[in-house]
Formats: C-alpha cells, structure tokens, sequence
C-alpha cells in the first residue's frame, strides 16, 4: 500500500499540473504546436550562467551514455544553454526549439517541466501526457528553481530532460543537486557574501508593538504624499499595492495608512514563505481576513507560486467588501502575480530613501529612541555622514546601522558608525575587501589622525593608502568630527 505522504504529495502534484493547464489555456498557448518565442541574444555573462553551466558540465561527464539534455535558463524561461551528447536527441529538442534562445515560460509553451518550475518556485517533474502542448509529450522533463543566494530572488532554473519512455525517478533528485549545487558556486563566488537565509511561513502581528501615529517623526513630503494616497484608496473601498525597494518600508507605510483610517484596526502582516511551505501558510492566516476589524499585509506577493497567488485572488474575492481587508506589496508593479492584478486598484510607490534625504536623520532618531528607549544625540559629522550615504538597502539598513552605534554610545560619532557608511563602492567586497576597508577606516576617523599618521599606522605607504581610498570610496573628511 502506497504511503500516505506519497499519495498527499502526487495529490498536490495534480492539482499543480491542472492549474497550469488552465493557465496555459488562458494564456491562448496552442495545444497542437511550440510556438515559443526567439531571442536575438541570451546572456552569457551572467553568473547564473556561469555557474550553472559549470555544473551542468561536471554532471554531463557523469552522464555521458544517458540520453538527457541538461539547460540552464533565466527567470523568464530563457533557455541559456544547453548540453548534450546525444545526437538524436538534439535533433529531436531542436524541432521543438527547446534550445538556446527560445523562450520555454508557461505562457510560451504552455505546461512543461522548467515552466511549472519557475511559476511556482517549487522543483516540479512534468511527464509525457503531461505536457500541455502535444509536441512535447515525447519527453520528461525535471526542473527545478535557482534562487539567489543573497537575494532570495528567482535567479533562473536548472531543466533537465529525457525521453518520455525513459526511467524518471532520479532525474528530478538530479535537477535538485543540480541546482543546489549552482546556488553553491554563485554564493561562493559572489565575494564571500553570507547567503540569505530561507524564508518560513509565518504571521507577524503589526499592531502588538505598533507605534503611535503621533510618535512618528515629520517626514518629507514624498513620504507623507505616498501615505495619503494610500490613505485615500483605502477610504474609497480600493484594494492598493504598495510597491518599492527592499527596506523602503511599503509594509510601514501600508500599516500607517490604515491606522490612519481606522486607528482601532488589527493589523497583521504575512510575509512570503518557503515553497514547502506555502499551503500551511495560506492556512494560518487566511482566515483571518472574514473576521471585522481586522487587515491582513501581504508582503512580497511576487515570490508566490502562481498556485498560491491563484488560490488568494479567490479568497480575496470573496471577502472584498467596502474596504477591502488586504493590502498587498511587491517589488513594483510589473512583479505583481497575473493572478492578483486584476484585483488591485490603485498602486502606491514608497520612494526609495535616497531620493528622500531629508527624512534619514528624523528616522535616524525615530530608530535610536525606539532601541534604546530614550533620546539619542549624533554629532554634526555623524550626521553629515547619514545625510550623505545612498542607503542602497533604504530604511531597513538605517534602522540597522543605528541601532548598533546606538548600542556604543548614547552620543553617536563617527567613529561608532560602521565603515560602509562612509563607502561609496558600487559593487559587493570580499571579506579580506571589508576588513581592509573598516580597518582604514578606523585608523582614519580618531581624533586628530592625518592620512600619514593613518598610513603609518597601517603599514602602508601614503600613495598606497591614497589608493585604497579611492577603491574604497573614502572620503577623509567625513572621517573627522
């Protein structure tokens, strides 16, 4: 007798497969013909690219005598490479142009293997019959999501395919070494940076440590415009979207507008879960959108499944009253699922922090006396170097920087602010980079050091030091207080 698990496991697999079969119906994809389509250039120079062909070139030689072709594709479904040994095969992949170039995304050829793998951001194997489109029933394919180790982001997706008459129970344990295997190699060679670690399901209750509307500080009116047009939206029954860069605070921003309209509201925010994860996630909160009162923030609806994005658009349809009972955020409007954006009424961008100068040091305050629980002072050259930083993770990494300097001093210098601060470098360090950087940093910013000081200090001659100064974007005067 078959083990439950297994039978809950092919009963989810199913209903996977029906729902892209009706998305590919509704894309208008063709049952008779691949009908894919062609571009011009594929990018070679990707480290996805990289890396995945490099593992894919290591299992091929493993794989010499099996008929299989292994692919490397981008997040939309480009096929990027393609490698093969097999002639007929690739005579065979040809006629149905899963090549190079050729773009394979549901809603190009309708179900397959790597297709389902990206809208659902969830390893899937599509067998045969399976396939939507009769040309492609001739093969098997295991497919399975590349995220980026630093990002979370889809990166793309590692495709493997064999003939349908072919054993398929290793080839999908295959595609997820793979890919495993890829997202390895990219973070190794992503300059040392730490992997970002794989998000849980689970509901964070906004209200219960909720700051008063009143202890906000006064921000700019790119701010406090974003907030009223949220504010307005909600007070004329619309469903909004509230849409920027990671950190820039869409989930603050969402939560203040509906305090604002209605101060006695439950606020509860949902942010996206691991793959795995997601079916027990829709359990845990969903429910809570029939009860009064109460608003449910759905954070980073981009990462959903296209399943999960399907299944809450029902839900939410059924709920949808005079004031809608949800907000949703995304990383822009284009990112919003196919399946919620017809839903949505009004989209409300949250301006990234560095086009919003003039509200770092008002956060910076708000941040410090939320941590620390009474007020903090920064200097005029602390404050300078705040005022003066691009903030590319936005409030997020503001919040984080000040709260560890004001964990040193109840009066923030420079010298208690952390060296990134005060780096004006466009692309990621390695770790020996960063040391070397905070250390010039620290021997630069005490009190009356001069840059020949500093150099002797470092063991390092004055020119020497004047270059690494330039590679690390310093800038010695905002070193000093």
């Amino acid at each position: 007798m078959e083990h439950p698990q297994v039978q809950v496991m092919r009963s989810f697999d199913a209903a996977r497969l029906r729902a892209s079969w009706q998305r590919s119906e509704r894309y208008g994809v063709p049952e008779d013909e691949v009908l894919p389509v062609f571009s011009g250039a594929v990018d070679t120079g990707s480290l996805l690219y990289e890396c995945g062909t490099e593992v894919l070139r290591g299992l091929q030689a493993t794989l010499a005598n099996e008929p299989i072709s292994l692919m490397i594709t981008d997040s939309e479904g480009l096929v990027l490479s393609r490698l093969c040994t097999d002639a007929s095969i690739n005579r065979s992949l040809d006629r149905v142009h899963l090549a190079p170039g050729f773009y394979f995304a549901e809603s190009n050829a309708g179900t397959n293997g790597l297709g389902l793998a990206l809208a659902d951001r969830a390893p899937s194997l599509v067998r045969a019959s399976e396939h939507y489109c009769t040309d492609l029933r001739g093969y098997t394919c295991a497919a399975v999501p590349v995220l980026d180790p630093l990002t979370g982001s889809l990166a793309g997706s590692v495709n493997l395919t064999t003939w349908s008459e072919q054993s398929s129970e290793l080839l999908l344990a295959l595609a997820q070494a793979a890919a495993g295997n890829t997202a390895a190699l990219m973070l190794a060679r992503a300059s040392g940076r730490t992997a970002r670690p794989t998000p849980r399901g689970e509901v964070f209750r906004v209200y219960a440590d909720r700051v008063d509307p009143g202890d906000l500080p006064r921000l700019s009116p790119a701010w406090t415009s974003a907030v009223g047009a949220a504010q307005t939206a909600f007070g004329a029954g619309q469903v909004v979207a509230v849409v920027g860069e990671p950190g820039a605070g869409k989930t603050a921003l969402a939560s203040l507008a509906r305090r604002q309209l209605r101060p006695r509201e439950r606020v509860l925010n949902a942010r996206p879960p691991a793959p795995d994860d997601v079916d027990t996630w829709l359990t845990l909160w969903t429910p809570e959108l029939a009860k009064d009162g109460t608003c449910v923030i759905v954070s980073g609806v981009e990462a959903l499944p296209a399943w999960a994005a399907e299944e809450l658009a029902r839900r939410f349809a059924e709920v949808r009253g005079d004031v809608p009972p949800f907000v949703l955020t995304a990383a822009d409007a284009g990112s919003l699922p196919a399946a919620l954006r017809p839903l949505v009424d009004r989209v409300v961008e949250v301006p990234a922090l560095r086009f919003r100068p003039d509200d770092v040091l008002p956060l910076a305050h708000h941040f410090a006396r939320r941590d620390r629980g009474r007020e903090v002072t920064f200097t005029s050259a602390a404050s300078r170097a705040l005022a003066a930083y691009d903030w590319p993770e936005n409030a997020k990494q503001l919040r984080r920087v000040v709260r560890e300097a004001a964990s040193r001093s109840g009066v923030v210098d420079v010298g208690h602010l952390p060296a990134e601060v005060f780096s004006a470098v466009g692309h990621r360090l390695s770790r020996l980079q960063a040391l070397e950087r905070d250390e010039i940093v620290r021997c630069l910013s005490e009190p009356g050091a001069t840059v020949v000081q500093a150099a002797e200090k470092l063991g390092m001659g004055r020119a020497t030091l004047y270059r690494k100064m330039a590679q690390y974007g310093l800038n010695a005067r905002k070193l000093k207080s």
